[in-house]
């Protein structure tokens, strides 16, 4: 079984976010990037897959600047088999990712596609559902366990009120929740191999998809800074405070 990873490239969750003087979005120069968290467990689930003999060839996909290379090498040290480089400078939204992986999926014909259930930089969670819209394919979102069986999967997904398993018919579109795996480090050899995998570059012209944003950024702007608390001397007072400052009770 061939399985398709998505990943994206994303600021590094450790890095603070600020917002450009003009407010049309966040600095990227001179910032740490690396693999989306989420992107990161679906490699994990992917190689987990491959140990237990249920997938053969693992390939991770990229889509953005020539620099996703590197997102993908991360992939291919984990384990993944190859990767694909869909290279664009332009803006990516939800839509023109699903339709470039629309195209790669009619390629290279995989049985599973699997994905973070969202990006930390958008935080959309809508790439998933609109491949397998497009597909046709069952899907299995926020994903916490996933086990493969003949021709079908059995998912565990995570919901308000708890858990909900579906079984849905392969080939199939799963997106993954944070407890799903725990990903590895790669290791120094690994890294080492990583460099020799193959890398096949595509742009979007070449898959026959228009990326053009459908969606127009008119402003970002950082979260209102919060006040700093004030300490009462009563219960009394503070149950004042509450009730005609603050008007929560």
């Amino acid at each position: 079984m061939k399985v398709l990873i998505a990943i994206k490239r994303v600021i590094d969750y450790n890095v603070k976010i600020r917002v450009k003087s003009d407010n049309s979005g966040v600095e990227t120069a001179n910032v740490k990037f690396s693999m989306n968290p989420f992107d990161e467990i679906a490699v994990e689930e992917a190689v987990r897959l491959k140990e237990a003999g249920k997938a053969e060839e693992l390939v991770a996909v990229s889509m953005g600047v020539a620099q996703c290379q590197e997102t993908i090498r991360t992939a291919l040290a984990m384990g993944a088999d190859r990767g694909i480089l869909v290279q664009t400078d332009a803006e990516l939204q939800p839509l023109a990712v699903a339709k470039l992986l629309k195209a790669l999926v009619d390629k290279e014909q995989p049985q599973l596609v699997i994905l973070g259930k969202q990006a930390i930089d958008d935080d959309s969670n809508q790439t998933g559902q609109m491949l397998a819209a497009l597909l046709g394919w069952p899907q299995g979102t926020f994903a916490s366990k996933v086990t493969l069986g003949d021709g079908k999967a059995e998912v565990v997904r995570e919901i308000d009120g708890g858990l909900e398993t579906v079984e849905i018919k392969l080939p199939a579109v799963v997106s993954t929740d944070l407890r799903l795996n725990e990903p590895r480090y790669a290791s120094l050899p690994n890294i080492m191999k990583a460099k020799k995998k193959p890398i096949d570059t595509v742009t979007p012209a070449d898959l026959g998809v228009d990326v053009a944003p459908r969606l127009v950024t008119l402003k970002v702007e950082e979260p209102a800074k919060r006040k700093a608390g004030v300490k009462v001397a009563s219960v009394a007072e503070l149950v004042d405070k509450l009730k005609n400052e603050a008007k929560v009770i």
